[in-house]
C-alpha cells in the first residue's frame, strides 16, 4: 500500500501541477484584462501579465487537443495585454525587448504580436526598430504557413520597408506567392515602383531657348537677392507706366483750371470780375465759332 500510494503520488504530481498552472494563468489573464480595460491601472496590468507569463513558462508548448487550454493562445494574450500596458505607460521603446524575453527569438512570436509591434512602432515613427525582427519572422518557413502571415507581410511592406526606402527588399517581398495572391502581387509592385519614383530627387528643367542655366545652380545668396530685386523693380516700373498711360491728365488739367476760375478768380460780388468774365466768354465764343461754326461765320485771320 505504501509503495502503491507512493507510486500514485509520484505519477500524479506533475498533472496536478500542470492543472494548477493552467488555472493560475487563466485567472491572471482575466485579472490583467480587467486592470487594463476597466480599472485603467496599467502598471498593475503589466505586473499581472508578467506573473502569468512566468506561470506558463514551465508548461509544454505542444497544444493538447483533448483540452480546452491552449498554451500558445494564453501566452500570446498575456503578451498582447502587456504590450498595451507598456504603450500606455509610454514605454514603447522596450516593447520588443520585453516580448523577446518570453519568446527568445523573433521568428517564434505569434502573428498577432508581430502585427501589434509593427503598428506600434509605425505609430511612433520608429519603424527601424522592428526592421530586423520583422524580416527574420517573415523568413521563417514555419511562419509562412500561418493564417496571419499575409497580414504581417502587408504591414511590413507598407509601414516598414517602403517608409525606410528599402525598395529592393520591398520588391522581393511583394513577389512572395506565400504572402500575396496574383492580383495583390501586381498591386504591391505598382505601389513600390510609385514610391520609388517619388523618392528620387527631381532635376531642374532644361532651358528650351538656350538660356543661361546658372540661374538653377548658382548657390550665391547675394546673386539670388540681387536678381530678386531686379525682378521686383521691373514689375514696379511696368505697373507705374501702365498707370501713367491710363491716367487722364488732360481732363484733370481742364477740371483744375475751371475750378480755379470758378472758385478763385470769378467772384460775382466783385465789380472787377465782370469785365474779366465778359472777355472769357467772348474768347470761348470765338473758339467755338472757329472750331464748329459754318465756314461763312468763321473768323479767319490772315
Amino acid at each position: 500500500m505504501i509503495r502503491r500510494l507512493g507510486s500514485v503520488q509520484a505519477g500524479s504530481s506533475p498533472v496536478l501541477y500542470q492543472g494548477s498552472a493552467q488555472a493560475q494563468a487563466l485567472c491572471l489573464l482575466d485579472t490583467a484584462t480587467e486592470l487594463l480595460m476597466v480599472r485603467r491601472d496599467f502598471r498593475a496590468a503589466l505586473e499581472t501579465c508578467e506573473r502569468g507569463l512566468e506561470s506558463v513558462a514551465g508548461l509544454p508548448e505542444q497544444e493538447d487537443l483533448c483540452s480546452s487550454f491552449r498554451y500558445g493562445e494564453v501566452k500570446a494574450a498575456l503578451c498582447i495585454i502587456g504590450i498595451q500596458a507598456l504603450a500606455e505607460l509610454n514605454k514603447w521603446r522596450v516593447v520588443l525587448e520585453w516580448v523577446l524575453q518570453y519568446y527568445g527569438a523573433p521568428e517564434k512570436m505569434s502573428a498577432k504580436i508581430m502585427q501589434m509591434c509593427i503598428l506600434l512602432y509605425t505609430k511612433v515613427e520608429e519603424s527601424s526598430i522592428i526592421l530586423e525582427s520583422g524580416g527574420d519572422w517573415l523568413k521563417s518557413p514555419v511562419n509562412q504557413s500561418l493564417p496571419g502571415f499575409g497580414t504581417v507581410a502587408e504591414l511590413y511592406l507598407l509601414h516598414v520597408l517602403i517608409p525606410l526606402g528599402r525598395f529592393t527588399e520591398a520588391e522581393s517581398l511583394a513577389g512572395n506567392s506565400a504572402a500575396f495572391s496574383e492580383e495583390q502581387r501586381h498591386l504591391a509592385l505598382e505601389i513600390v515602383e510609385c514610391k520609388r519614383e517619388e523618392s528620387r530627387p527631381k532635376t531642374p528643367p532644361e532651358s528650351s531657348q538656350g538660356e543661361d542655366t546658372t540661374n538653377w545652380t548658382d548657390p550665391n545668396p547675394v546673386t539670388q537677392r540681387f536678381q530678386a530685386m531686379v525682378r521686383l523693380l521691373h514689375r514696379s516700373v511696368l505697373v507705374v507706366r501702365k498707370g501713367l498711360y491710363s491716367f487722364p491728365f488732360q481732363k484733370v488739367a481742364l477740371a483744375a483750371v475751371l475750378l480755379y476760375l470758378l472758385l478763385v478768380r470769378m467772384d460775382p460780388t466783385l465789380p472787377s470780375a465782370f469785365p474779366w468774365i465778359s472777355s472769357l466768354l467772348q474768347m470761348f465764343r470765338q473758339m467755338w465759332d472757329a472750331m464748329f461754326a459754318p465756314y461763312y461765320r468763321a473768323n479767319i485771320s490772315h
